[in-house]
């Protein structure tokens, strides 16, 4: 992609920003953690110093000859064309780059979260609200260096961080963008924000990349997210065993003195129809496995699109009713940093 296709995807990108847009949070309670930012340096610039990422990122595009970046492993030699579950090959497609300002208060600030929406998806809920991208495909195929290029083009708007959405598919091509981007001056936070099914070795293999992970945790129980998730009847677990992880890389949520987010972990929890995500039993469990102050989204914004028409269960949007209940239960787990969007 030359210089002036890119300008003309980044035009076309901001155009269509306010499609992508999701409510605002108002996060309440206890205060979060502040480091000054001239104290904070991204942890990739370490790495890229003592030459582990050189060695980190063909390790990572190892995994596309038989690939296991997430964990329905479908093994397919996605170096030659070959695709799975996720539909995508070797080479990365991204469907648009613009600062958001739907994001969590800590990632938006006044200059908005730089996002990089990755086209496809490993999970392929039913509910999906982004379908034309997770499940049809929409974008454009770009180079490695191209990422890098959009995360400089980022930048240069003034953004607070690099916001990889949808991200589990496409970690060797952002890693290698990433080396890119810092021979060009790359210094913001790296936000990875994914739908929590990832495995804990890839997880593990980002340990010292991303600064901030931004997972959801969509389902407690199983059943829920075969039904719901394309079969990924393992997603409670799974997704518990990579934030564990994730919250041991990075802890809880780090902002600079103005509340940017500079590190930590931030939890997404979107609100289902008769508790088909099992808030009470999530809240509980952040509370007792991770730490009371870990950053939590409970989001109200579930509205049914795609197939969910299909299933009279989830055919609605939620109540305030039962909105206001997972708030209790949280409170009542003793979560005290909540972001109710």
């Amino acid at each position: 992609m030359d210089d002036s296709t890119r300008r003309e995807f980044l035009e076309a990108s901001l155009l269509s920003a306010t499609a992508l847009e999701s409510c605002a949070g108002r996060a309440s309670q206890a205060p979060l953690h502040v480091m000054p930012r001239k104290e904070f340096e991204p942890a990739y610039l370490k790495l890229e110093r003592a030459g582990e990422l050189a060695k980190r990122a063909p390790e990572l595009y190892s995994i596309y000859r038989s690939c296991r970046l997430c964990p329905r492993r479908c093994g397919v030699n996605r170096l030659k064309g070959e695709t799975g579950v996720c539909s995508s090959t070797s080479r990365a497609k991204v469907y648009s780059i613009h600062p958001h300002f739907g994001e969590e208060r800590p990632l938006v600030g006044r200059r908005g979260s730089g996002t990089i929406f990755f086209s496809n998806c490993n999970l392929l809920c039913v509910f999906c609200q982004n379908w034309e991208i997770s499940h049809r495909g929409d974008g454009s195929f770009v180079s490695d260096d191209t990422i890098g290029r959009f995360m400089m083009d980022l930048q240069e708007m003034g953004c607070h961080n690099i916001n990889f959405v949808t991200p589990t598919h496409c970690v060797p091509n952002i890693v290698q963008g990433v080396r890119s981007a810092i021979r060009r001056g790359l210094r913001l936070p790296l936000v990875y924000n994914c739908g929590g099914y990832d495995p804990v070795e890839i997880i593990r293999l980002l340990d010292g990349i991303v600064d901030i992970y931004m997972p959801d945790f969509k389902y407690t129980d199983g059943a829920m997210a075969e039904k719901y998730s394309s079969g990924a009847r393992d997603y409670p677990e799974v997704a518990a065993a990579a934030i564990e992880e994730m919250h041991r890389q990075v802890g809880e949520l780090v902002v600079d003195e103005s509340g940017i987010a500079l590190r930590g972990l931030i939890i997404r929890h979107l609100v289902m129809p008769n508790n088909i995500a099992g808030t009470d039993k999530f809240v509980r469990w952040v509370a007792q496995k991770l730490t009371p102050g870990t950053y939590v989204n409970i989001m109200a914004q579930y509205r049914p699109e795609h197939k969910a028409f299909e299933y009279p269960e989830i055919s609605r949007r939620i109540t305030r009713g039962e909105f206001e209940q997972a708030i209790r239960w949280a409170r009542e787990a003793g979560l005290t940093r909540l972001d109710k969007g």
